[in-house]
């Protein structure tokens, strides 16, 4: 077996570490995504009944975004196992309480219900912040791609940046608005 064959057979085989910005994504959204690697669903080899699925690190947990009023109107369901020990809970209490909380569950439900469910979660680091620790972070080889672009904001631009932008017209240097 030649060694670029053998470098090709190692990188199918092997669990690759990913890294993902979670800044302003949709945990729904990119829970579909991640899943894919979880499961291994992206290797050729993949096969229901083998455990071949990669790690997923995911970094800035604490700024995820939902659409609309869907912090308001999502709930989480737990049940104690007691008599009345049902509860629901808003998606903006469990993501106070905790930062991760509402990327994993948004992970935990898009896997396949089946008994390696737990195995493929505990492939999946998240973390509210950008510190990582570093035995994790030399592990990781690769990025996954954000869903949505995050823009850059306004006060991140050089005085050289804002100077130069393209202007659609100048204001007359007397120019004064009107205010009632």
């Amino acid at each position: 077996m030649s060694t670029a064959r053998r470098v090709q057979q190692w990188a199918t085989f092997g669990r690759m570490w990913y890294l993902f910005d979670a800044k302003w994504q949709n945990p729904y959204e990119a829970s579909t995504k991640i899943v894919k690697i979880l499961s291994g669903r992206h290797k050729p080899i993949f096969h229901n009944d083998s455990d071949c699925g990669d790690h997923v690190v995911v970094i800035n947990s604490a700024h995820i975004a939902l659409p609309g009023d869907e912090w308001e109107r999502r709930v989480f369901y737990h049940n104690t196992g007691y008599a009345k020990g049902a509860s629901w809970t808003l998606a903006h209490q469990v993501h106070e309480k905790d930062k991760t909380m509402v990327f994993k569950r948004a992970i935990y439900h898009a896997l396949d219900t089946c008994l390696r469910r737990h195995a493929r979660m505990c492939r999946l680091h998240v973390f509210p912040g950008e510190e990582v620790p570093d035995e994790i972070l030399q592990n990781v080889s690769a990025q996954l791609r954000q869903m949505r672009q995050v823009p850059k904001r306004l006060d991140h631009y050089s005085e050289e940046e804002v100077k130069n932008f393209p202007k659609l017209f100048d204001w007359p240097e007397q120019y004064v608005l009107e205010t009632k």
